[in-house]
């Protein structure tokens, strides 16, 4: 419950407070089945959003969708209301958005494209070897070399097919790609279609922006994903979690120690994400969760365990609630023990003997103080949240949804663009067309329902062959830009691209012939060219040679142009790197004569102090021969007075 600029989450001796400028510094809740967790978990998550901060948790039980709706009044509530001692109490839900990765059915649905995800979450996700993560990685990177988009799991199959079917061209550029290697993650990626996969991967891909909103009183959005069926797929629902922790540590700006969070992020069933985790996925857990405070998100994880969470992560996990654990063995034992033993000792009582008694709705709770100190431990009780305890109403549900219109438009219906799918369907084409394993003049007339359908397929087929060139030309300028160690590399990308957009021209071509020859026949249907006219075939073979012999002297004279470009690009650098050699190379004396400008007025400095304190010590000389004479000449010991002046002589000050 929200109280000023904390929240009250327990009452035991004292009220225990979770201070907001501190909730960045993560958190813990763990307990047994059925102890309490999922409704620390809501009170919690509705105090955040009541202070403006956005919230997303996983509906793994399906019970977290009663954040939506208020709470129920019963006599029980009231009971506890009483017993805590709550003034300004009242009952309410949170402004909810529902979230849903496999159909979009329970939700607004979430789409990532293979390349968002990256090679090393999706190997852990298709649970490949560390030699098939390689594999991986050198598909990504030729794809990313080529400009093909890995937008789902069929550009992702056709690109390791495509790698796979020219390994000998990649390996001395890229390294060795075995066939056997392509195969497990072919069957690897057969598993996660039948999980749900292709659903999931895809466009439009999810903009965590929309997940950093507030409603219009102010109150952050709780985001709600639904993965009361994504729980049966452990990996997915795992994977998808670490992808959204990752990307929010890799775009949000660093911002420091805020008054409150920009944003929580609730990690239910945590275990899953740690089971078997290999050591370099969670040394990259670790670093995110350490350094992601100062991008103002808070994460707090739920399971039933301490033992679940690696004693690295959970060494950053500041604000702990504990609820009861059952010890029967040796082994539960021994994780009580370290669970009593993270927290700070309260004298009142043993913590290590409290854990196994408490009940349901009871807690061990530390949280961290103002200087950021764990506090002492207390024995609480929970309070009751505001909004619904069990799941919301069908009613409720359908309201949230329908508010969520807007969204929906942004999100509901997927797109399939040009991407590394239909890019290597094109190359194929034309490469078997070039072999002759399709020769369409030989081949039967095919009917055509239209004109305009052959029509837009040469439209398709001139873009891809001048996507293609433009391509081409591009990594031509890159050789002429490419420093002396990457030309070699520099020079394949370009020979390769060039191989490309002639077989994509080879392609365009066939196109618009077949395209000719269903407009000679009058689009009832695609003719052999070997049932034209003799005369038809010569004015056609004059005027694709006339547009071939046009398009190859507009891409030399491009070809042409991109290289005094880059040429001109390269003397334009050339010439900023000299100006700036040469300003910072003025910058440099400048400096070096004010350290000697500086360097000379210490010197009068100090040759000046010196003179003052010789003048001053030669004053205090004077004056105390001064002295001296007087108090000789008062006691009338006359020859005492050249000892006492052989002494002051000798004084040094």
């Amino acid at each position: 419950m929200l109280s000023g600029d904390k929240i009250w989450m327990a009452t035991g001796d004292d009220k225990c407070y979770l201070l907001l400028n501190q909730a960045n510094r993560h958190g813990l809740i763990t307990g047994a089945s059925g102890t309490g967790k999922t409704v620390t978990l809501k009170v919690m998550a509705e105090a955040f959003s009541q202070a403006g901060v956005p919230v997303f948790m996983a509906d793994v039980k399906g019970d977290v969708t009663g954040m939506a709706q208020a709470g129920d009044d019963t006599e029980n509530i009231r009971k506890r209301v009483v017993k805590f001692g709550i003034e300004d109490w009242s009952l309410r839900g949170c402004p909810c958005r529902f979230w849903d990765m496999i159909d979009g059915t329970g939700g607004l649905p979430i789409r990532v494209t293979v390349s968002q995800m990256g090679p090393i979450i999706l190997s852990r996700l298709l649970g490949l070897t560390d030699v098939q993560e390689g594999v991986l990685n050198i598909v990504f990177r030729i794809a990313d070399d080529r400009k093909m988009l890995l937008i789902d799991l069929k550009d992702l199959r056709s690109m390791l097919n495509y790698v796979a079917q020219r390994s000998d061209q990649f390996q001395t550029t890229y390294g060795n790609v075995t066939d056997q290697s392509v195969g497990a993650i072919l069957r690897a990626l057969l598993a996660i279609e039948d999980q749900g996969g292709n659903a999931f991967f895809g466009e439009p891909a999810l903009d965590l922006a929309d997940w950093f909103e507030c409603d219009e009183n102010g109150h952050g959005y709780v985001n709600v994903l639904n993965a009361v069926r994504l729980i049966k797929s452990p990996q997915v629902y795992s994977m998808f979690l670490l992808w959204m922790l990752t990307e929010l540590f890799e775009t949000l700006p660093e911002v420091g120690d805020l008054d409150k969070p920009k944003f929580v992020f609730f990690f239910d069933e945590a275990h899953l994400l740690f089971n078997g985790m290999p050591k370099e996925l969670l040394d990259k857990v670790i670093q995110v969760v350490k350094l992601i405070r100062s991008k103002g998100v808070g994460v707090y994880f739920i399971t039933q365990s301490p033992n679940d969470i690696p004693d690295a992560v959970l060494a950053q996990l500041s604000n702990r609630v504990q609820h009861g654990l059952r010890a029967y063995t040796p082994a539960e034992q021994k994780v009580v023990r370290a669970a009593a033993q993270a927290f700070r000792p309260n004298p009142k009582f043993k913590a290590e003997d409290v854990i196994t008694e408490l009940g349901t709705g009871e807690a061990l709770v530390s949280f961290l103080d103002e200087e950021g100190r764990p506090m002492i431990v207390e024995k609480a009780k929970i309070l009751p949240p505001q909004c619904l305890m069990a799941q919301a109403s069908d009613e409720v549900i359908a309201g949230v949804l329908a508010k969520q219109s807007k969204l929906m438009a942004k999100y509901g219906e997927a797109f399939d663009r040009i991407s590394a799918y239909e890019y290597i369907n094109d190359i194929t084409e034309a490469a078997n067309r070039e072999l002759g394993i399709e020769t369409p003049t030989a081949a039967p007339a095919q009917p055509v329902t239209s004109l305009a359908e052959l029509e837009a397929d040469a439209a398709r087929a001139r873009a891809t062959a001048k996507a293609a060139a433009d391509e081409a030309l591009k990594a031509a300028a890159d050789v002429a830009n490419a420093t002396l160690e990457d030309m070699p590399a520099a020079a394949a990308r370009a020979q390769e691209a060039a191989e490309v957009a002639k077989r994509a021209a080879a392609v365009a071509d066939a196109v618009e012939e077949a395209y000719a020859a269903a407009l000679a026949r009058g689009g009832v249907s695609v003719q052999p060219a070997l049932d034209l006219t003799d005369k038809q075939k010569k004015e056609l073979a004059a005027k694709q040679a006339k547009e071939k012999a046009a398009e190859e002297k507009a891409q030399a004279a491009a070809l042409k142009e991109a290289e005094r470009q880059a040429k001109a690009e390269a003397a334009a650098r050339e010439k900023a790197r000299a100006a700036a050699e040469k300003e910072r190379i003025a910058a440099q004396k400048a400096a070096q004569r004010d350290l000697e400008r500086q360097i000379r007025e210490q010197q009068k400095e100090a040759e000046r102090l010196a003179k003052e304190r010789q003048k001053q010590q030669e004053k205090m000389r004077k004056d105390l021969e001064k002295l001296a004479g007087q108090a000789l000449k008062n006691i009338g010991r006359k020859s005492n007075n050249d000892i006492v002046r052989g002494i002051l002589g000798s004084l040094r000050f």
